[in-house]
C-alpha cells in the first residue's frame, strides 16, 4: 500500500490537512481586539464570535476521503474519483477561509498563518497523485495488451 508513490503523495496531503486542526489560520485584528481564526471559528479571549463547525466538518471529510483514497488502492478508478473530490472540497476550504477572514470582518487588519497554505500544498500533491494512479492505470493496461 505505502510502495506506491501515490499512497505517499496521498498521505503527506492528509496530515496537512489534519495539521489544521492544531494550528491557527490568521489573526484578525479590528478595534484593538485580536481575534484567533482557527478550526473552531473565531475566537476572542476564550469566546467563540464566529462559528467554525462547518469549516471542522470539511476538514473531517476531507481526511476522510483521503484515508479512503488510500486504502483503495486496488481500485485505481475510485482512488482518482476520491482525489479528485478532496481537490473539489479543499478548493471548497479555501474559499470559506477567505470568506471567513475577510467578510465576517470589514475593515480589519488580518495576518494570514502559513496554515492556510496547507491546503494547496495538498491540492498540489492529490495532483501529483492523480498523475500517479494515471500512469499506474496505463502501464496496467500496456501489460494487458502484451498478454
Amino acid at each position: 500500500m505505502i510502495q506506491r508513490i501515490q499512497t505517499v503523495y496521498l498521505l503527506i496531503a492528509a496530515l496537512l490537512i489534519g495539521l489544521l486542526f492544531l494550528l491557527p489560520f490568521a489573526e484578525i485584528a479590528k478595534d484593538g481586539a485580536i481575534y484567533m481564526f482557527n478550526f473552531k471559528g473565531i475566537v476572542l479571549d476564550g469566546t467563540l464570535k464566529e462559528n467554525g463547525t462547518s469549516i471542522s466538518i470539511l476538514i473531517g471529510i476531507i481526511i476522510a476521503l483521503q484515508g479512503v483514497a488510500i486504502a483503495s488502492f486496488k481500485n485505481r478508478a475510485r482512488q482518482m474519483r476520491l482525489t479528485v473530490f478532496a481537490i473539489l472540497l479543499m478548493l471548497g476550504l479555501l474559499g470559506m477561509f477567505f470568506f471567513f477572514t475577510f467578510y465576517s470582518f470589514s475593515g480589519a487588519n488580518v495576518s494570514l498563518k502559513i496554515s492556510v497554505l496547507f491546503p494547496v500544498v495538498a491540492i498540489i500533491l492529490d495532483y501529483l497523485a492523480i498523475r500517479a494512479i494515471g500512469k499506474d492505470e496505463a502501464l496496467i493496461r500496456s501489460i494487458d495488451r502484451i498478454r
